[in-house]
């Protein structure tokens, strides 16, 4: 398999390793199941996964269990996180390079992996992953989206690592004894980290989209017709690395690599508006709501309000343990407010930075000196 070399995914792990130890703050793996991930502070907490490339937390009947790949271990991690407290359940070995981890249901998950282009689907019991199946894509694939989950059967969007396919798995069932459809259309090149938009310019009815990296656009598919060839809803300079909607769907913003901007395009006009970073830019993104926004960047999170027109009213910060390549928003502690995790694609843990997320963050940047 070729592999496409990224400062992002292949540099950053080496400039984490020396911030740690020249002082930055890291965490060890835990061995062994059972074992509990101590707090920092009060308002986040370090789970340690080394080398999250992606993964997710789901609350449900069991409580808030966390599924994520240790890209370089080849390994998926079960982690419960009770409040501000995590502990690991299991691990299990895969196959070379997991990308990404979807739950499909409270006790059903699946993860992506490059090596045996893949998706490998298994069942929580108790607290042990369970090996049910393997479906081929035909590449090896870079994340998974559970794109309609209805009475135990799912459609599933895999995107590539490189490529310009994507991989659309159709009304599968665990329980199926025919094989899994699966279907492939080509949407662009690099097509990273796929999103739900409740509405877009060009297209009625809700869509799927995401950023392409090589061919820097977004491009999106209504949600009633998943096949169709994908609408490219706006083009970029720079390389778009991951896009996600406003809360009410009035704004897709996007994370631009390079060029000191990132970006977001009006849902409903199509206006594309350049917002300023005080980095080079973001590799991920988190709108908290319709004009405050999230981004994430190497062992740095910036929090923006903007005005109507993009402008920056004013930047916040968090401190996180590595380069966080993708972002989740959601209440894990049950206290009403959101919190955010980031999986750091470089470093040894997963953070928890927990809300209330503005009014914790920091006016001034935490990080003051950055490897170069």
């Amino acid at each position: 398999m070729t592999l496409k070399i990224r400062f992002s995914t292949f540099f950053a792990p080496i400039l984490v390793v020396m911030a740690a130890i020249s002082g930055c703050q890291s965490q060890s793996l835990l061995e062994g199941a059972g074992g509990v991930a101590p707090v920092p502070t009060s308002a986040q907490m370090a789970v340690p996964v080394p080398f999250a490339w992606g993964g997710e937390v789901r609350c449900g009947a069991a409580g808030c269990l966390l599924a994520a790949v240790e890209h370089e271990n080849n390994m998926l991690a079960l982690h419960r996180i009770d409040g501000r407290k995590s502990t690991l359940l299991d691990r299990v070995q895969v196959g070379y390079h997991p990308d990404s981890a979807a739950w499909l249901a409270d006790d059903l998950l699946v993860a992506a992996v490059e090596g045996t282009a893949s998706l490998d689907v298994f069942r929580v019991s108790g607290s042990k992953l369970d090996r049910l199946q393997q479906i081929k894509v035909g590449f090896s694939p870079r994340d998974v989206m559970v794109v309609k989950a209805d009475g135990g059967r799912y459609t599933l969007l895999v995107s590539p690592y490189n490529g310009k396919e994507v991989a659309w798995v159709l009304d599968w069932a665990v329980d199926d004894q025919q094989a899994p459809n699966v279907k492939k259309v080509s949407w662009c090149e690099v097509a990273w980290h796929p999103t739900r938009l409740k509405k877009v310019v060009g297209i009625n009815g809700s869509a799927i989209a995401a950023a392409c990296l090589d061919d820097k656009q977004l491009v999106a598919v209504p949600e009633s017709n998943l096949l169709s060839a994908p609408v490219v809803v706006a083009r970029f300079s720079a390389i778009s690395r991951n896009a996600r909607p406003s809360p009410q769907g009035n704004w897709v913003y996007v994370s631009l690599e390079t060029g000191g901007r990132n970006a977001r395009v009006n849902a409903e006009t199509g206006e594309l508006q350049m917002i300023a970073s005080p980095l080079t830019g973001s590799v991920s993104v988190a709108p908290l709501d319709e004009h405050v926004v999230i981004w994430g960047e190497d062992r740095e999170l910036y929090l923006q309000r903007l005005d109507e027109k993009g402008m920056v009213v004013e930047t916040r910060w968090h401190a996180v343990s590595g380069f966080a390549t993708s972002l989740q928003l959601l209440d894990i502690d049950g206290d009403g407010e959101r919190d955010v995790v980031a999986f750091n694609s470089g470093g040894e843990v997963i953070d928890v930075v927990y809300g209330p997320l503005w009014d914790r963050a920091s006016q001034s940047r935490l990080l003051k000196q950055r490897a170069q």
